[in-house]
């Protein structure tokens, strides 16, 4: 069952590194990060399941210890999911390495220094269909039976002119929509995000949040919004169910 499950926005700018003098304007949400991680590690889970968007369709599993590198964002740094377990430290090929979203969650857990429970890795597709990602966070949330989930993605990309999405009108009541959501922990009101507003929003969130909603149907959780902004124009959340 699902006992508690974090939110976090997924930019491989959170790594300061790769903002370089632009770090701190996403200082307040990596505070939020590491304080929505300690309300997992909190929760006493068997098994974290990390999820995050990915490129392909579908979903695909990475077990613990799978590398990922930021090297392809010109900076030489490497994460694994968790720890290496037997045979984990053999080369592995890019195809089967974390998608970034996945990349950017080992190294959050790698900042807090995460060694409460055992970790598995799960990338769904952007087309991965509603009905879809709820049904397989049902399959998460029975795996085990204290199950946490930290949940990768971003809000819309078209808050501003400047924004990868450029600027849409829908983008700031959609990224109001999730947040809300996400606050309450309205497993109904994620269930029900527009598949393809979100598409267009170019909303990577989507599917992980819907994903959330399905281990989360049983569970009875609360929410709490730690953070919302759109710096660069692209909505970051933080929040915590437990």
């Amino acid at each position: 069952m699902l006992v508690a499950a974090a939110v976090c926005p997924c930019p491989p700018l959170l790594v300061p590194e790769l903002a370089a003098g632009a770090a701190p304007e996403l200082d307040a949400a990596r505070a939020a990060c590491t304080d929505a991680l300690g309300v997992l590690a909190a929760a006493r889970p068997d098994l974290l399941v990390v999820v995050g968007p990915a490129e392909e369709s579908g979903h695909g599993a990475h077990a613990e210890g799978t590398p990922g590198s930021f090297r392809g964002f010109g900076v030489d740094i490497d994460v694994r999911l968790g720890g290496v377990q037997d045979g984990a430290a053999a080369p592995v090929p890019w195809e089967h390495r974390l998608p970034s979203s996945l990349a950017v969650a080992a190294w959050l857990l790698e900042r807090t220094g995460w060694s409460d429970a055992p970790i598995e890795g799960l990338g769904v597709g952007e087309p991965l269909e509603a009905e879809r990602c709820v049904e397989v966070g049902r399959d998460i949330a029975a795996r085990a039976e204290r199950v946490a989930l930290l949940v990768m993605g971003d809000a819309s990309a078209c808050r501003t002119l400047k924004a990868p999405g450029y600027l849409d009108e829908r983008a700031a009541p959609f990224d109001a929509s999730v947040a809300r959501a996400l606050g309450k922990a309205d497993v109904a009101g994620l269930r029900a995000l527009d598949t393809e507003l979100a598409r267009e929003l170019k909303a990577s969130g989507r599917a992980p949040w819907q994903v959330l909603a399905g281990a989360a149907e049983e569970a009875g959780l609360s929410g709490a919004l730690l953070y919302e902004d759109a710096p660069y124009g692209v909505g970051y959340l933080v929040a915590t169910w437990t």
